[in-house]
């Protein structure tokens, strides 16, 4: 049984234009959805429906594969549809271009259905939500016969509760599975009375007596409809990706560090000689110090250089040290070849686009609380502290705190 799943995008969003291509802590809405999908166990392909060249040309720029369809679609099943005819299969996944925190798991949940014979022919999934959520017309709610299979979907309460009984609320998660059949049939049919009415697609089927199977998955987090879920989405995967970056602490070997910026405050100052004078932070230099002592190597890479700069180096002991230099991922890589540490053994704290530029050549990368957006939306960890301020100590105490935990356990 081939299996394929397709993303369709489309960029004239009516609430947010551009969507798939909107940022997400450092990639894009589609590619963040792409990759998700792509860990999904049992695909056969993995494709984007798009009917924009903008979007198709992002998506091949990740290495994803396109499908352009027609700009005339009027709903993701029927791009899918369309995407389908250029790309055989038996089970067509259909995932939502607008799901970036979708689990893996559920989705392969939703394949497993059709493995139990040909009584599946659409499937999708739903899980618990509270009766806050219940009551938004935002949020799809569905309620399921015995046999899991969809009575209805809608945007109103449903079920609606007399006398303030309790019950059990399911929202509705927009991925579907479709047998090749029923795929093509769905876009023969006409849209249906209901479908029209509450502007849901899955409704043509059930007004058309094709029975969806619903199969109940964990809460996978909010899509991206609103400028609000994308900022809800952003704070979760930043958060997730911090927690990460902080647990990888541990295995640290090498810091490097850039200056202008975050061992400075970004201040230039110029005597009367026209000598450059820069302004550190003792709790940065102590901070340095102790990781030495616990036998972390230190660096420091600077597109600038001057005698001030050198002297503070000398003081504390970095030797290791690449100034002047505006090709970073150069240096950055000489610099872990000549201390012998591999990029899952690199940290490195820097506060600009040169920086975010290298960040993914490192296994956590940081920046500092006052760094542009573009810069804070690509680190791994985001310090509380301002450059110049004391924010390499920041990092310095987490990774001591890491390695001693470590040592407990």
């Amino acid at each position: 049984m081939k299996i394929a799943a397709i993303i369709p995008a489309r960029y004239a969003s009516t609430r947010l234009p551009g969507k798939p291509l909107l940022d997400i802590c450092g990639k894009s809405l589609i590619r963040r959805v792409w990759e998700a999908v792509k860990q999904v166990k049992g695909l056969d392909a993995v494709t984007v429906a798009t009917d924009d060249e903008r979007i198709a040309a992002a998506v091949r720029a990740f290495g994803g594969d396109v499908c352009l369809t027609s700009a005339l679609c009027r709903s993701g099943s029927d791009r899918v549809r369309e995407a389908a005819e250029h790309l055989p299969a038996d089970i067509y996944v259909n995932v939502q271009g607008d799901e970036p925190l979708l689990e893996p798991e559920s989705i392969e949940t939703l394949i497993a259905a059709f493995a139990c014979g040909d009584d599946v022919q659409v499937a999708t999934l739903c899980s618990r939500i509270s009766a806050e959520e219940a009551r938004s017309p935002h949020q799809v709610k569905v309620v399921r016969a015995h046999n899991g299979d969809a009575l209805y979907f809608s945007r109103s309460l449903l079920p609606f509760v007399r006398d303030a009984k309790e019950t059990t609320w399911f929202g509705h998660i927009g991925i579907y599975a479709f047998r090749a059949a029923a795929l093509q049939a769905f876009s023969s049919l006409p849209p249906s009375p209901l479908e029209e009415a509450e502007q849901l697609e899955q409704l043509r089927f059930l007004q058309a007596g094709i029975p969806i199977r619903v199969l109940e998955v964990p809460p996978m987090g909010p899509g991206v409809d609103t400028v609000e879920d994308l900022e809800r989405v952003r704070t979760v995967i930043g958060n997730r990706r911090q927690q990460y970056a902080m647990n990888r602490l541990k295995d640290i070997r090498l810091v490097i560090t850039d200056v202008d910026g975050v061992l400075t405050d970004g201040s230039l100052y110029y005597g009367s000689d026209g000598e450059s004078l820069k302004r550190f932070h003792a709790h940065d230099g102590l901070g340095i110090l102790l990781l030495q002592q616990a036998g972390l190597r230190l660096a420091v890479l600077s597109g600038r250089d001057c005698p001030a700069l050198r002297r503070r180096l000398a003081d504390l002991g970095i030797t290791e040290c690449v100034l002047g230099q505006m090709d970073k991922r150069a240096a950055l890589r000489g610099i872990m070849e000549r201390c012998g540490v591999c990029a899952e053994e690199t940290a490195y704290l820097g506060d600009d686009i040169p920086d975010a530029e290298v960040f993914d050549l490192c296994g956590v990368s940081a920046t500092v609380q006052d760094a542009p957006a573009y810069v804070k939306s690509r680190a791994h960890i985001v310090l509380q502290t301002r450059g110049g301020h004391g924010a390499f100590r920041e990092l310095a105490d987490a990774l001591l705190l890491a390695r001693e935990h470590a040592d407990k356990n």
